[in-house]
C-alpha cells in the first residue's frame, strides 16, 4: 500500500475526539521521518477526510490550512476541540491520537 493510501486510511480512523500531528501520522503509516510528505498528501488529499484534526508536533493549527487558522479552529470547535489564543489545542497531549508503540 502506498503511503499516500495509508494516510488516507489512518485519518478515516482517526476518532472524533482526536487530532494527530504530521509526524505521528507518519509513523503510524510506517514512515517515521515523512511529516512533511504527510503535509503534502493532507494540502491535496481527498475532501472527506478530516484534515482539520491534523495539527503540528506543538498542538499548533496548520499555516497553510485552506481559509487560515481560524476555518480550522471553527471546524475543531464542531467537534468539540478548542484551541488558546496561540493556536494551539487545549489538552494537546490528552486529545493527541498516538501512533501505537
Amino acid at each position: 500500500m502506498s503511503l499516500r493510501n495509508k494516510v488516507y486510511e489512518l485519518m478515516a480512523q482517526l476518532p472524533n475526539d482526536k487530532v494527530t500531528t504530521y509526524g505521528d501520522l507518519a509513523a503510524m503509516a510506517g514512515h517515521p521521518y515523512a511529516a512533511r510528505i504527510v503535509g503534502g498528501i493532507a494540502h491535496n488529499g481527498v475532501l472527506d477526510l478530516p484534515w482539520h484534526r491534523l495539527v503540528n508536533a506543538k498542538g499548533g493549527l496548520a499555516v497553510g490550512f485552506p481559509g487560515g487558522q481560524g476555518a480550522q479552529k471553527q471546524l475543531l470547535e464542531q467537534d468539540g476541540i478548542f484551541c488558546d489564543a496561540r493556536w494551539r489545542i487545549i489538552d494537546f497531549e490528552e486529545r493527541r491520537w498516538k501512533p501505537i508503540s
